[in-house]
């Protein structure tokens, strides 16, 4: 977006498009040059020291009105969010997420204070600045990382890097001797709340392995940290490993009981299949030995043929049963 800007400045050292006297004939145009969001994922997002804004147009300010309608292609709204973000997770990322998508054409700017600041005036950390300047460069939503921000930020800060608005939390931020570091912020109209989530922080995730010490502690010891790395006596380690000896045992214990039950499943099963084609096998052959050798039966028949009778005997014939044998007897006396 182009800008027309005087060459020179007033006695009183303000610019004098700014200023109350009249301008001077002279007038050069100026683009604005401000870095651009990122629209390509293929490398991590810049430190502000490599990359910092040096656009010579002059950065009017906005509103929120305004921002929300949106801004030209080459002035983005440059949004700022800044944290300790230790044990980066998703709470941080759906912040920057909501930082991010505020206005139609945002550019994201994430300071991270560093770990003199951070232990001053909020405690130790699990991550060191390093580690945690280059989680944030990683993160999608990220345009720059400001290495080393400030605790309290300062006009001189936000003009610097021409921070029109700052996204946080709107829940009060009382440290460093102040009820709200952001009141000041807010009084400006600068400040532009985004929301909490609810179940997640890194207080929660560090009192997760604190009160699971000794499972995490087994843990690695089993995967060959030393005692020592993990500050771990002597004594404790000792009964970690033993425990940790006994859980082995009892998984194989475990194992082998599964597999027995299986087994037996698995004889049931056969044994249930067995019997039940035995049966179908003994209705099979009965209804076999009926056809041959029955009253109406063909062997009847073809005995009868082979003797020379039209008619089969029917006088005296009868079925005995016995010890699950059966026995044909006529005592016909023709037949004999």
């Amino acid at each position: 977006m182009p800008v027309l800007t005087t060459d020179a400045e007033s006695e009183t050292g303000i610019p004098k498009s700014l200023s109350n006297e009249p301008p001077s004939d002279t007038m050069e145009e100026i683009e604005h040059t401000c870095p651009q969001p990122r629209l390509t994922l293929t490398a991590p997002a810049p430190f502000a020291d490599e990359t910092s804004c040096q656009c010579q147009a002059p950065h009017e300010k906005l509103t929120i009105a305004q921002a929300r309608l949106g801004t030209p292609v080459d002035r983005p709204v440059r949004v700022y969010a800044d944290g300790i973000f230790d044990l980066f997770h998703s709470g941080h990322a759906r912040a920057l997420m909501q930082a991010k998508t505020l206005f139609p054409n945002s550019y994201l700017l994430v300071g991270v204070c560093s770990d003199d600041l951070t232990h001053k005036f909020k405690g130790f950390t699990v991550m060191n600045e390093a580690e945690r300047y280059e989680a944030l460069r990683h993160c999608r939503y990220v345009d720059e990382v400001i290495r080393d921000a400030p605790w309290t930020l300062t006009p001189e800060f936000l003009e610097k890097h021409k921070i029109d608005f700052v996204a946080h939390d709107d829940i009060p931020y009382s440290s460093a001797g102040s009820d709200d570091v952001y009141k000041h912020i807010k009084e400006a109209g600068m400040f532009v709340p985004t929301q909490r989530t609810e179940g997640i922080s890194t207080s929660d995730i560090i009192t997760r392995i604190v009160r699971d010490y000794d499972v995490y502690a087994r843990r690695n010891l089993q995967r060959g940290y030393t005692a020592k790395e993990l500050n771990v006596s002597f004594i404790n380690e000792k009964k970690y490993r033993f425990q940790n000896q006994v859980d082995k045992m009892k998984e194989k214990v475990k194992n082998v009981e599964e597999r027995s039950k299986e087994f037996v499943n698995r004889v049931e099963e056969k044994s249930h299949d067995l019997i039940q084609k035995w049966e179908e096998k003994s209705r099979e052959f009965i209804g076999n030995f009926l056809e041959l050798f029955g009253p109406d039966g063909a062997w009847i028949l073809c005995f009868l043929q082979i003797e020379g009778l039209r008619q089969p005997c029917t006088e005296l014939i009868y079925w005995h049963h016995f010890s699950n044998s059966i026995c044909l007897f006529c005592v016909c006396v023709t037949c004999w």
